[in-house]
């Protein structure tokens, strides 16, 4: 990610809100920083899509919906406005309704990239695991069939590392699972 040209104040969000309807790459906001966030490899993409495809199946019929990355994340963090682009969500709420954003997901995906793991495993990690309504992060590997989950339990953050594409992920929420073998549905891995 790289942030955009400084200016001598910083964005609020509703210029923020107002600029994204006129740009061509997704830009995320941090507290009045915007940062252009880079394209996608066709292995993330695939990965998404395979994600969208077998929860689409899982939450028909729930109250439950499943949102890509090209629907934002909107939170307040010490009384800072952040909006992210997650690789995917799973929202719950029914009065989080706002058609260009969504505010309480139960449960949020990362396609892990060498450019990104950083940020996903440190900064949105303690981000998500901060928003009341998350109830599971899962950060999915690209190059093996891999996804590290991790879910709210009344202890605390329990982090389950998963292998194999025979395994399925317990998301943590309402039942929800998913097969790996369906995640890396189409994905070649290197030997």
């Amino acid at each position: 990610m790289s942030a955009i040209e400084a200016h001598d104040e910083l964005l609020s969000v509703e210029e923020y809100l107002a600029s994204e309807e006129h740009v061509l790459t997704k830009r995320e906001y941090l507290g009045g920083i915007v940062y252009e966030m880079g394209g996608a490899s066709r292995t993330h993409d695939t990965i998404v899509g395979n994600v969208r495809l077998a929860l689409r199946e899982v939450l028909r019929g729930m109250k439950c919906r499943f949102h890509g990355p090209e629907v934002k994340l909107n939170f307040s963090v010490v009384g800072a406005e952040y909006f992210y682009y997650p690789d995917g969500m799973v929202v719950c709420d029914p009065t989080d309704a706002d058609d260009r954003f969504c505010e309480r997901p139960a449960v949020v995906f990362e396609v892990i990239s060498e450019s990104t793991r950083a940020i996903d495993e440190r900064e949105k990690r303690d981000t998500y695991h901060r928003l009341p309504s998350v109830q599971a992060y899962a950060r999915i590997e690209q190059h093996r069939p891999e996804v590290v989950i991790e879910v709210r339990t009344t202890r605390g953050w329990k982090l389950t590392r998963i292998h194999g594409l025979e395994r399925v992920v317990d998301l943590g929420y309402s039942g929800l699972a998913l097969p790996l073998s369906r995640v890396y549905e189409d994905i070649v891995f290197p030997v």
